[in-house]
């Protein structure tokens, strides 16, 4: 008792503790504090024993109340699909046509295939589906096969250049470098540029225009709006897949780039097949 310490400002006795002179007060925690400490205690002491809590080897305790967030979640994601099957088997026995005049069923669609899109198809399209270097655009109203919902069913359906599937979409521009000289391709790429911007040598667009249409007005048409029978893209329209410019059209030219996309029918079923057609369609893209 002779060596206890007594501040001399606050009258409160210290802990003993010293350190560079300065001295810790022995002041209690609150009351309500310690009590609310002693709740948590039990409380936890209570949750431990009726939740699985503690970790074992091969898994936890199971808990007096046999809750299981797993089952909760397997019971919710089975509400889930019980809810959506009806809308689901519409569907499947429903034409495109038929989803897309029905409010219901086209909401359903659309959200459906905008999940199924993420899974599939945003690793070339895209998360937002405005496509790259190679990789079509979906929202703009350029369609080298076609923007009707048939037409894009078929295109998902089956692919493009999808060797393993006997409908898919099939397009090959053949290369011009034994054909064409080097300045003929000059020339040719200055028209096609000249359809919607200007090149960079005027001169060379009217001899340009005569090759394009002893070359490539056959697939492309002799307004260079192309055919969705041939896949024949539009090269009118300044919406470029391989690249802008005249040496991307040289370069095309010379060694063409043939993208391939494969046919998603045998992977993921007819009814999720109609649910990306329909969300493609909703982009604004479809005609």
């Amino acid at each position: 008792m002779a060596d206890r310490h007594i501040d001399e400002i606050s009258g409160v006795e210290t802990t003993g503790h010293e350190w560079d002179g300065i001295r810790e007060l022995n002041n209690p925690m609150p009351r309500w504090w310690v009590y609310s400490f002693y709740a948590t205690i039990i409380w936890a002491i209570g949750y431990a024993i009726a939740y699985p809590s503690w970790p074992m080897l091969t898994e936890a305790t199971k808990g007096m109340l046999g809750y299981s967030s797993r089952s909760e979640v397997s019971l919710e994601l089975a509400k889930a699909k019980a809810a959506q099957a009806g809308n689901a088997e519409r569907i499947a026995s429903s034409t495109l046509d038929d989803i897309i005049a029905d409010p219901q069923l086209q909401q359903f669609a659309v959200s459906a295939g905008a999940s199924a899109f993420k899974v599939n198809c945003a690793q070339c399209h895209g998360s937002g589906a405005a496509g790259a270097k190679g990789f079509p655009n979906l929202n703009d109203d350029d369609w080298v096969w076609g923007g009707k919902p048939d037409e894009i069913y078929q295109t998902i359906a089956h692919g493009v250049r999808h060797a393993a599937d006997g409908e898919t979409r099939v397009s090959e521009m053949p290369s011009f470098a034994e054909m064409l000289d080097p300045e003929q391709m000059k020339q040719t790429a200055a028209y096609v540029v000249s359809l919607t911007g200007t090149p960079s040598d005027p001169a060379l667009v009217e001899p340009g225009k005569q090759l394009f249409a002893d070359n490539c007005a056959s697939c492309h048409g002799a307004d260079a709006k192309g055919s969705r029978e041939m896949g024949a893209p539009d090269l009118a329209d300044a919406i470029w897949l391989k690249g802008e410019g005249e040496q991307a059209i040289i370069n095309q030219m010379k060694a063409p780039k043939h993208g391939v996309m494969p046919a998603w029918l045998p992977r993921i079923g007819d009814t999720t097949v109609k649910q990306l057609a329909v969300f493609v369609y909703s982009l604004g893209g479809g005609e």
